[in-house]
């Protein structure tokens, strides 16, 4: 249980606010709906709430609903009996029977079929299912925190999900925040992840990140909070042992070495544009369209980027602001 809760960590008031819900609703007999991007930390959430829970001494076990196919997935929930398909020799015990009286985690739930959803919507209301193959109907107490990083009020709109699995399952949703939108948690999470890592390479201590360092990597626009992970462990293994990190390689292929990807795509010839035309709209699509161009060439480093444009890093942020760029990118 300690691991797990050492492990949440942030100090900006977004994910201040999502810990605040957490306890709120941790208590609860219900289920929660964790929604966010990849890499927001959604088994972190869903392991806090079992361990603030009442059932923090039962079972915590997870699943991710697309590492598997749907047949296999129906087995590895609900269980099967011997004989009920080729190579069940024995029957097999389920994660909800596993998880009786503590809680299931499911990861991707977008991903699962019809026949998973109506099964999962009849446990959610009455605590029974049968096994693969089985005719008795079983019963288990135990607590749903499902996943996705999907819109499931769209999919449910378009048919792909069970409206009415989705309202049992939303009697809360917590919806994460990307790391774009934590700044202030960066170098907190940076000097925890040097820290595991010095410990793993067994390390007596972590010599901190110098200013320059710390500048770069609070400008970097990681996608997710693993990304920012890898370019920390790696600035830490590739440092000396007691020198402070003073470069970042955000970019691993970075070299100038580096093989040049073949295309038979053809070159882009420069627009004509037809007049009459709005010059300032046109302007603005043009100037966003560099700004983001340059971005993804400097893998979000936004030092880089403005290198790329001739630009000062404060001149780089002054364009962000005025397209509101910083957050939508």
């Amino acid at each position: 249980m300690v691991n797990q809760q050492q492990r949440t960590l942030g100090e900006s008031p977004a994910f201040l606010r999502i810990l605040e819900e957490v306890s709120q609703v941790a208590p609860l007999e219900k289920p929660v709906l964790v929604v966010g991007e990849r890499g927001t930390g959604k088994e972190l959430i869903a392991a806090r709430l079992h361990f603030l829970s009442n059932r923090w001494e039962g079972q915590f076990l997870k699943m991710n609903c697309a590492a598997i196919s749907d047949s296999l997935l129906e087995s590895e929930l609900f269980g099967h009996e011997a004989g009920a398909f080729t190579g069940a020799s024995k029957t097999h015990h389920g994660r909800f029977e596993r998880a009786h009286g503590g809680t299931l985690f499911l990861d991707e739930l977008a991903s699962t079929s019809p026949l998973v959803q109506e099964k999962l919507l009849r446990i959610i209301e009455y605590g029974e299912f049968e096994r693969v193959g089985g005719n008795k109907t079983l019963y288990c107490d135990v607590r749903l925190i499902a996943a996705t990083n999907q819109d499931l009020p769209s999919l449910a709109e378009s048919g792909k999900f069970r409206n009415d699995l989705l309202d049992r399952l939303a009697f809360d949703v917590l919806t994460l925040p990307p790391l774009r939108e934590r700044d202030t948690d960066i170098m907190l999470l940076a000097e925890h992840f040097a820290v595991g890592m010095t410990n793993e390479l067994k390390r007596e201590y972590f010599p901190g990140f110098s200013t320059e360092a710390k500048e770069a990597l609070e400008c970097f626009l990681a996608r997710d909070i693993r990304e920012l992970k890898n370019v920390v462990e790696r600035c830490v293994y590739r440092n000396e042992e007691a020198r402070e990190i003073s470069e970042v390689l955000f970019d691993p292929f970075d070299s100038p070495y580096r093989p040049i990807g073949q295309t038979n795509e053809p070159r882009p010839k420069h627009n004509v544009i037809s007049l009459p035309i709005d010059l300032k709209q046109t302007v603005r699509e043009f100037e966003i369209d560099l700004l983001n161009r340059s971005l993804t060439e400097a893998k979000h480093n936004q030092r880089k980027a403005a290198e790329l444009l001739a630009l000062t890093y404060h001149q780089l942020r002054g364009y962000l602001k005025k397209y509101e760029l910083l957050k939508s990118d």
